[in-house]
């Protein structure tokens, strides 16, 4: 039997240090977020989101954003990231000596207006600004589009309204769109579908994936995307962080489960294994409770 044609090498964006930890209620403190991120440098990453610079007040878990980025080891090779909200968070990430920054957005009205306070159409001027702002000052853009496969407020999303918003973000000078299942609802037969309208006019280079693993899916909907030839995925170590809309979510697609079935398939990550479970180590005891990646608590139970 024929097997499909798969990318021989993926690109990993950690997310877990910024969209891990943000969801996690019991605050973890400054020495530890270092500490993981820089276990994280030694992994064989080559792109880690490391906080964000938004208000204090609504995230306070990233209230230390400034710190955290002036005391990290940045190793040669690792592109370091932040999120922002807006030109002033842009400032912020600038001064920590930052060379990209991501933007997000939402495939989602009603979403949009309850997480940021702002329509879709106010968000992307501001996320213009951004753009323009972080060209002139030599920083690169990736864009988070939220709820791209669906809404906890409503429901289905129609593709085509995906297309929209990641085009603008992309022609705006985004250089890439993580498209995102913000609540983790999506299958494998969705993937495909949605991949169909968003690439058959923008380029599948310039996408990547977001999954969170709420129903177990997280990694079938990479095999299905691999299978679209897209190449890039956003995971977060030890399956760190949920959905403050989707309660019980499960959290993030874990980034060791992640390397380990791309290990499996023959596809090169260049991410270690080993070293990831020891970073994930590094913060569950911050955080208070047991990590939910299955790679790790496997690992874990064998050693014992």
């Amino acid at each position: 039997m024929s097997r499909p044609a798969l990318p021989t090498r993926v690109r990993i964006v950690e997310v877990g240090p910024r969209d891990g930890l943000q969801n996690e209620s019991a605050p973890v403190d400054t020495a530890t977020k270092v500490a993981f991120v820089d276990a994280l440098s030694g992994t064989g990453l080559q792109q880690i989101e490391v906080t964000a610079f938004v208000s204090r007040q609504w995230v306070p878990q990233m209230a230390d954003a400034d710190d955290v980025c002036r005391l990290i080891r940045r190793a040669a090779g690792v592109t370091y990231t932040a999120l922002v909200p807006n030109v002033k968070g842009l400032e912020r990430a600038i001064a920590a000596g930052l060379l990209e920054v991501a933007i997000f957005a939402a495939a989602s009205e009603t979403f949009s207006r309850r997480n940021i306070n702002q329509s879709i159409e106010q968000s992307l001027a501001s996320y213009r600004e951004v753009t323009r702002e972080a060209a002139a000052a030599g920083l690169r853009v990736r864009a988070y589009l939220s709820c791209a496969f669906g809404c906890p407020y409503e429901g289905v999303v129609d593709p085509r309204r995906v297309h929209d918003v990641a085009a603008r973000l992309l022609g705006m000078g985004a250089y890439e769109v993580a498209v995102s299942d913000t609540i983790g609802i999506a299958h494998p037969r969705q993937v495909w579908d949605l991949l169909d309208v968003l690439t058959f006019a923008l380029p599948v280079d310039r996408l990547a994936l977001h999954f969170h693993d709420t129903r177990g899916t997280a990694l079938a909907n990479v095999l299905s995307a691999l299978e679209r030839g897209v190449t890039t995925f956003d995971a977060s170590t030890g399956g760190l962080g949920g959905c403050p809309y989707a309660p019980g979510a499960a959290g993030n697609l874990a980034t060791e489960d992640l390397v380990y079935m791309l290990d499996g398939l023959g596809i090169e990550s260049g991410v270690r294994l080993d070293a990831l479970v020891a970073a994930g180590t590094i913060v569950e005891r911050a955080v208070g409770h047991r990590l939910p990646s299955r790679y790790s608590q496997a690992a874990r139970s064998a050693r014992a």
